[in-house]
């Protein structure tokens, strides 16, 4: 499906031949073309109506490429991806943008919401160009890069609330949650660190390619990449930490444990050497303890008298 739009709004792009007008036009009206799930007329389009490297097309149909910026002639080939919150996970996107002087060609397989948006946005109020043809392209790179913002609003979110369950009642749901995340912050750090050099190449080689008076903008692109990897970075660190919470409250549920069944175990040991004192034939404990209830009655008497001696001193030491 291709949505065509020009500092003026959005613009029917049903013919190949409103394509070619609408771009040999581009330096004065702009021209964005945003082409999702592309099929073979799609890359026909790209490769022989926009004369596109057949490298850069391939990259298109295989995905599963790095973010990475490919400087051509006449513009760059840029791989960027955006991180959105599906199924209670964090998903990444991949996006193909040709970036030229007075244009910009999306691809995408998946459906973009944000960039959906934003040609609405447009549509309603053309003013959001400014008139600006290389404006049309700072819209569409800043609404796919502030995707990511939301998701890690919502991870963090998620880290707080395994953090309460963990201190609560640590299980083991909350340590596989645990792993998930930090394996996915780690992928998505990995992907946002790479992104952060595609924007600087772009800044630093890239910037002929624009006009000159669009560089602030594209700076603020970048430090929104350099916030979203710093904080990235932190969510990681804090699932580090609540791996550590998780493992510490397992540590202290096992030692209470342990003391307790350590306290059993102590008041019945004086209790089994008394038993088995009693139980001996001695001649002498025969001769002194010779009627039953004088017998039970000292067993008893012994026994918890030594119990007692013990949880006063267990009480003294703090261990109960």
């Amino acid at each position: 499906m291709r949505t065509l739009l020009t500092v003026t709004g959005k613009t029917p792009a049903t013919r190949v031949e409103d394509i070619t007008r609408c771009f040999d036009e581009a330096h004065e009206s702009g021209f964005w073309l945003d082409i999702e799930a592309p099929d073979e007329s799609d890359y026909e389009l790209l490769e022989h109506t926009f004369k596109f490297h057949p490298l850069t097309i391939e990259d298109i149909r295989h995905q599963n490429q790095r973010p990475k910026v490919d400087e051509y002639p006449d513009y760059n080939f840029t791989v960027i991806f955006l991180a959105v919150w599906e199924n209670d996970e964090i998903a990444l996107r991949e996006h193909h943008l040709y970036v030229g002087a007075h244009y910009l060609i999306t691809v995408h397989h998946e459906p973009s919401a944000e960039l959906k948006e934003l040609q609405e946005r447009i549509h309603k109020s053309p003013d959001l160009t400014h008139g600006k043809p290389a404006f049309l392209t700072y819209l569409a790179i800043d609404a796919l890069v502030d995707t990511t913002f939301p998701v890690l609003e919502k991870l963090d979110d998620e880290v707080d609330v395994l953090e309460d369950e963990i201190t609560a009642k640590a299980t083991q749901d909350s340590l596989q949650r645990i792993y998930h995340l930090k394996h996915t912050v780690t992928e998505l750090r990995r992907f946002l660190g790479a992104q952060r050099d595609v924007f600087q190449a772009l800044i630093t080689h890239g910037i002929h390619l624009q006009q000159q008076d669009m560089t602030l903008y594209y700076r603020d692109v970048y430090d929104h990449i350099v916030r979203q990897y710093e904080t990235a970075d932190s969510l990681r660190d804090l699932l580090s930490s609540a791996m550590d919470v998780y493992l510490s409250t397992v540590s202290n549920r096992l030692n209470q444990t342990t003391k307790a069944l350590t306290v059993i175990a102590s008041l019945f040991l004086p209790l089994s050497f008394l038993t088995g004192f009693y139980g001996m034939n001695f001649a002498y404990l025969v001769t002194v303890l010779e009627t039953p209830t004088a017998a039970f009655l000292l067993g008893i008497g012994t026994m918890v008298i030594a119990i007692l001696i013990q949880l006063y001193f267990f009480r003294r030491r703090g261990w109960i």
